[in-house]
């Protein structure tokens, strides 16, 4: 007898206190987060295709190869483009990949996937993707790689959830990014295409500090100049105070990315925290090269606030 299931496989519910997530196999992808019934990412249904990488895992790089092509110890790859309007390939190789569920409680799950090489990315990685809810503290991620060949390995890894005010327009909440600087600048009109100029964000409209409304204001950037300890940010409703908040620390998330949704009809911001900025597979800022048995991993926590 077959059973039957959606293009995102079984799905994982977690509950601590007022917080419920749900997790789906393929990709390892945050599906919701909601407290008090209150969605604080936005949510995806089970049998839906995830439309502009909603809350998939980003491995083996994050954001961006120009043109799919880099060099590597001398020898030169090409990865798929994924990314037709700007001929880069984006988001790495697993956001499709069906994980194993390995582990599973009330409050936390375990996902698991082996990376085999292929052609462009000829690495083994074995990739680990943990969801554990706490009822005070919220969701914490973390999302582990583990050099399986017997060759160095390029890496880098985000991933993608949509903060959301209960899926309020974006233009009338409070954006607070604490990033002194970003790659490209306003008139890009929300396209990541200038990937080298890095400019300070403060007195443009770039700069989300100010207690102000996002308003009409757009963005697809990666941003810098985080703090070194811990740093956050925050997307709040100023009528009622309501808000998420994703936490990360700066010296293992170094970059954001920042996308304020205009694929998912601005309900929510993109909020990615990146080891390395997107074309780090070509610049080498950042890229961890991942010694074979080496491990490493990056945990960043979504909460209501």
């Amino acid at each position: 007898m077959t059973t039957s299931f959606g293009p995102n496989g079984r799905p994982v519910s977690l509950a601590a206190g007022e917080y419920l997530a749900t997790i789906l196999p393929v990709g390892a992808t945050l599906a919701g987060l909601t407290h008090g019934g209150r969605d604080v990412v936005l949510p995806l249904a089970e049998d839906e295709i995830p439309q502009a990488f909603s809350g998939k895992v980003l491995m083996p790089w994050p954001n961006r190869i120009v043109g799919g092509r880099y060099t590597f110890e001398g020898t030169e790859y090409q990865v798929p483009v994924n990314e037709p309007e700007t001929g880069m390939a984006l988001h790495g190789l697993v956001a499709w990949d069906a994980w194993d569920v390995a582990e599973t409680s009330p409050e936390r799950v375990v996902l698991r996937h082996r990376l085999m090489g292929q052609p462009g990315y000829p690495f083994q990685l074995e990739l680990e993707a943990v969801y554990e809810l706490d009822a005070e503290t919220g969701l914490r991620v973390s999302l582990t790689a583990r050099n399986a060949g017997t060759g160095p390995a390029p890496y880098g890894v985000s991933a993608h959830p949509y903060l959301t005010v209960d899926r309020i327009p974006v233009d009338r909440c409070v954006l607070d990014v604490p990033a002194a600087q970003v790659l490209g600048g306003p008139d890009q009109s929300g396209s990541p295409l200038d990937l080298r100029e890095l400019r300070d964000t403060e007195g443009t409209v770039l700069s989300f500090s100010a207690p102000e409304p996002i308003g009409a204001r757009t963005a697809d950037h990666a941003f810098t100049g985080l703090p070194d300890g811990e740093w956050q940010v925050s997307l709040t409703d100023p009528e009622t105070g309501f808000g998420a908040v994703l936490s990360a620390d700066g010296t293992d998330a170094p970059w954001l990315q920042v996308y304020t949704g205009e694929k998912m009809d601005r309900l929510g911001v993109a909020v990615e925290p990146m080891t390395c900025p997107p074309d780090a597979f070509n610049s080498g800022e950042d890229l961890i090269v991942l010694a074979p048995g080496e491990e490493h991993r990056l945990s960043f926590r979504i909460a209501a606030a």
